[in-house]
């Protein structure tokens, strides 16, 4: 049987060869997958298919903490037992699973810790961190995460509460981005409509709120979207001030966790991941 080739026929072909190339050529360059203990969690079980190739992987950004902030009393942040670690690895696998049963993106089960002192993060083009009002990015990191978000990445954070935590947090945002303002984003931004219309959002609290019954931490009452645009008006940075999506993440399947909460959490993550892998 013959195959006549149309010129256009042949340009998708060539475009479909070179995108599995790219993506091809992107895992092969990525760092092997890592795990380290937690603050609350430690030799989680591995899923059997936790290094399957994927479109999408949840890269959680390692990073040191503020002298004298550090859980546990631990300066080693690049062996875990540290800030960032909280709420790790649980409530970054349950996210990609939903994302995975919710979405068309395929994503690998398990997460991947990234330090800014190597050139793994460019392999990712979603980040995320918590209990960032206590991170202490050195020179060479905040050059290194500058050029991150210029170059198309997309940063999430989320976990940090009140005005204490807020002045922490920007003291280093402002290092990356001195000319860049943190704003409120709109109701109509896409990153609120993408898979699911959140107009009607609300404060997301830790598992805390089990005990406390409070929604906020600290003088942290009222949630904040919060969020630094580039020069074409897309969101690299996504500031979840005031509110606890990650152990929302965690405690998916926790039934004393109230599934509100989780409901919101679930869809905001999957909103930020399809946002950042679409813009």
């Amino acid at each position: 049987m013959q195959h006549n080739l149309t010129p256009r026929r042949l340009t998708l072909l060539a475009l479909a060869a070179l995108l599995i190339l790219i993506v091809s050529t992107a895992s092969a360059w990525q760092m092997p997958f890592r795990q380290y203990p937690g603050v609350e969690h430690e030799d989680d079980p591995l899923p059997p298919n936790y290094l399957d190739k994927s479109e999408w992987v949840f890269a959680r950004l390692m990073y040191p903490a503020v002298p004298g902030f550090g859980f546990r009393g631990n300066p080693d942040w690049k062996h875990g037992n540290a800030n960032w670690t909280i709420d790790y690895p649980v409530s970054d696998r349950h996210l990609s699973a939903e994302l995975s049963r919710l979405t068309r993106i395929r994503t690998r089960p398990v997460e991947q810790p990234i330090d800014l002192d190597d050139d793994d993060v460019f392999n990712y083009p979603w980040l995320y961190a918590v209990e960032v009002g206590y991170w202490n990015l050195t020179d060479p990191q905040i050059a290194k995460f500058r050029e991150y978000l210029l170059r198309g990445g997309f940063f999430m954070c989320d976990d940090f509460h009140g005005s204490q935590e807020w002045a922490g947090f920007t003291a280093v945002m402002n290092k990356v981005f001195p000319n860049r303002a943190i704003v409120d984003i709109p109701n109509d931004d896409q990153i609120f409509h993408i898979i699911f219309d959140l107009d009607h959002r609300f404060q997301v609290p830790g598992l805390q709120f089990m005990y406390s019954r409070r929604t906020y931490e600290k003088d942290g009452y009222e949630p904040h979207w919060r969020g630094i645009y580039d020069d074409n008006g897309r969101l690299m940075v996504a500031i979840c001030h005031d509110m606890d999506l990650g152990d929302s993440w965690e405690h998916a399947d926790n039934p004393q966790y109230p599934v509100e909460f989780t409901q919101l959490g679930m869809r905001i993550g999957v909103n930020y991941v399809t946002y950042a892998m679409t813009h």
